[in-house]
């Protein structure tokens, strides 16, 4: 029999892009001439994997979010990988956004992975939940192939990632 070829899907995010782009939009911030003399912050806790915005008003919080999604996109950071929260007021005038960074696979979206491999009813294709990842197993990397090319055509809200792949 031969040997079983696999990979792994997995999310996340590079947290020294997400530092990058923070740092970027700052910098951008500081410079814009709508946010001159505004309570306008942007701050980024790696502990917590959260992105804190605080502004004015929501104008400018939408501005702010704006000038953040750039500086992730140019960095290459996927915005299907943030969970983010209302504006809620905040002291002094302010609102108040919270912004989490998915860093891994959560239980019901690898099970909606297994699932949509389960449902294109490929022979000899398997798929197990592991952790925060999926393991996919088969003997034929043929078919690993079309398994990667079937979840790419797939929307499960957060980037999927391709690796160890054997």
């Amino acid at each position: 029999m031969p040997a079983a070829s696999t990979f792994d899907v997995t999310t996340g995010v590079d947290l020294q892009e997400v530092d990058n782009a923070v740092n970027q939009a700052q910098k951008e911030i500081a410079q814009r001439y709508d946010f001159k003399g505004t309570k306008v912050s942007l701050e980024f806790t790696r502990a917590t994997n959260t992105l804190v915005l605080v502004a004015d008003d929501d104008f400018r919080m939408r501005a702010l979010f704006d000038v953040l999604q750039q500086k992730l996109i140019k960095r290459g950071v996927s915005v299907k990988n943030l969970t983010i929260g209302e504006i809620k007021p905040a002291g002094g005038d302010t609102v108040r956004r919270e912004i989490t960074l998915k860093t891994a696979l959560d239980g019901d979206t690898a099970k909606k992975v297994v699932a949509a491999i389960k449902d294109a009813k490929m022979k000899k294709v398997q798929a197990s939940i592991q952790g925060e990842q999926v393991r996919v197993t088969s003997p034929s990397r043929d078919d690993l192939q079309d398994v990667i090319t079937l979840l790419w055509g797939q929307d499960f809200g957060v980037e999927l990632k391709f690796g160890n792949y054997r």
